[in-house]
């Protein structure tokens, strides 16, 4: 018995990927680090914006990397763990992590800040030209 899913339809052409991103974004269920999505308005002249804001307390600069990787935002920390230090209770963890947003057609990044311990990314999705192309049909008899 096949698997029935809503990208099974014949009418959705070429959507076989977004169908595998969506169940692997099911399967990641690590809640760390929080992190917020809001929605920027536009200024003039310029679409409005959407900016994530990870809480990344311990993490410096070089602890962290952002990359775009296949219409994913990709955000990877790791802390070194201290050794000189002696704890006598350790409760923050030094840890590392890996947190991916999937981003749509035409997303992109503008920038990040680390500031107070809070990781914005922003981003934005410029207006896309509507083409409207006329296909030529051939008659071949």
């Amino acid at each position: 018995m096949s698997r029935m899913t809503p990208f099974s339809s014949p009418l959705l052409l070429g959507f076989d990927t977004m169908e595998k991103t969506l169940e692997r974004l099911a399967k990641s269920g690590d809640g760390y680090p929080p992190y917020n999505i809001e929605r920027l308005p536009g200024t003039e002249g310029s679409a409005e914006r959407l900016r994530i804001t990870l809480a990344m307390a311990g993490f410096a600069e070089s602890d962290l990397e952002i990359t775009t990787e296949e219409n994913q935002l990709v955000v990877r920390g790791r802390q070194n763990d201290d050794t000189e230090r002696e704890y006598l209770h350790r409760g923050i963890a030094a840890r590392q992590f890996q947190r991916c947003f999937v981003l749509a057609d035409g997303m992109r990044v503008i920038g990040a800040e680390l500031k107070n311990g809070l990781l914005s990314v922003d981003l934005d999705r410029p207006e896309a030209e509507r083409l409207v192309r006329k296909i030529n049909i051939s008659v071949k008899d």
